[in-house]
């Protein structure tokens, strides 16, 4: 029984930690990223230079991913086209890149809602102090909206992307 149980934890302790330290590819050095595609459904993000692919990473959304952001407190990461117009290296998230939602349109459809826009999306790493969980953050959706990425990504990312860079956020 014992032998058996071991057997198992191995099983499944291996690919853990294999999932947890094998590094991943880094963005290359010295280069400029001017736009951003996210596809919501496959949990992915594109970093270009011009029309060239320099990464793709692999993020988490808001916990209510389907569907376009209408109000503050959905819980819903936006669709659309945007830019990257702010960076903050103290935020609470390790240090993020602020989307311009939201946008006139925005506004106006929650307007008609009757309830707020909400703002503050980002793109940032993980909670101050957490950022050991690493990778592990990627198995479950958790944001009140933003996309989130390790703290290495954020850090490589927060270097390269240029201020107004587009960034296209699709379903």
């Amino acid at each position: 029984m014992k032998r058996k149980f071991m057997g198992w934890f191995l099983f499944l302790i291996i690919p853990f930690l294999i999932y947890y330290f094998y590094p991943e590819t880094k963005l290359p050095e010295n280069r400029v990223v001017d736009k951003l595609i996210v596809y919501k459904g496959k949990r992915q993000m594109e970093a270009y230079s011009g029309k060239e692919l320099l990464k793709i990473y692999t993020v988490s959304l808001g916990k209510a991913p389907v569907g376009h952001k209408q109000y503050e407190g959905d819980n819903r990461t936006p669709e659309g086209t945007y830019h990257i117009t702010e960076r903050n290296p103290n935020s609470s998230y390790h240090k993020n890149l602020g989307v311009s939602y939201p946008n006139e349109l925005d506004i106006e459809n929650a307007k008609n809602l009757g309830k707020p826009p909400g703002g503050a999306i980002k793109i940032h790493g993980l909670p101050n102090r957490l950022g050991h969980i690493g990778k592990l953050h990627r198995w479950k959706d958790w944001t009140a909206g933003c996309i989130a990425v390790t703290d290495a990504e954020v850090d490589e990312l927060y270097l390269a992307v240029t201020h107004n860079a587009v960034i296209e956020i699709n379903p």
